[in-house]
């Protein structure tokens, strides 16, 4: 296989990436490039990246639960997380941490088997108690600084696939998955 950079993470990453059994990802800003479009009669709409939805659905294709946490409610994400086949939606969460731990204990997970993805303020309190806490690239500084990872692509440009691909490498699912494309 080609030289990737998950081939030059630290054990530390890797390891932990090896314990997860629920990815948690924001949306806007991360499933999203964190801009919000409206027209004249008030709708909302994003765009979601398409490389995103298949790392998701590797994942779960894979044993690995997905879950969204977000603090808006959007009628897009409903669409879009419905069509992906992620039963474990949250909107409208303004705290997000008690939906986590909630979620959790619904999965009889520990801590260390749940990674979150964010990048603002209202993540940083899930990415504190996950076993891998992750931001996009361009991600808030703060959020940055306090993340044990981070990808290199741009929230809504791929970085959620960032994240599934690390998952799926450190589970050693990735030459099974390129296999199944070949």
């Amino acid at each position: 296989m080609p030289h990737s950079h998950f081939d030059d993470l630290p054990a530390e990453i890797r390891e932990r990436a090896a314990k997860i059994r629920l990815a948690l990802f924001d949306v806007d800003g991360v499933l999203t490039d964190g801009r919000l479009y409206y027209s004249e009669d008030g709708r909302e709409s994003k765009a979601f990246h398409v490389h995103d939805g298949l790392g998701l659905k590797r994942l779960m294709a894979n044993g690995i639960e997905v879950g969204i946490i977000t603090a808006r409610l959007s009628h897009m994400v409903t669409e879009r997380t419905a069509e992906l086949g992620i039963a474990h939606v949250y909107q409208g969460q303004e705290d997000k941490l008690a939906c986590y731990e909630q979620l959790i204990h619904a999965l009889k997970l520990m801590p260390e088997q749940c990674c979150y993805c964010g990048d603002d303020l209202p993540d940083l309190a899930i990415m504190q108690r996950v076993g891998l806490s992750i931001a996009v690239a361009n991600a808030h500084t703060w959020v940055r600084e306090r993340a044990r990872w981070r990808t290199q692509a741009r929230g809504g440009e791929g970085a959620v696939r960032e994240v599934c691909d690390l998952l799926l490498a450190a589970h050693g699912k990735a030459e099974s998955e390129l296999a199944k494309f070949s």
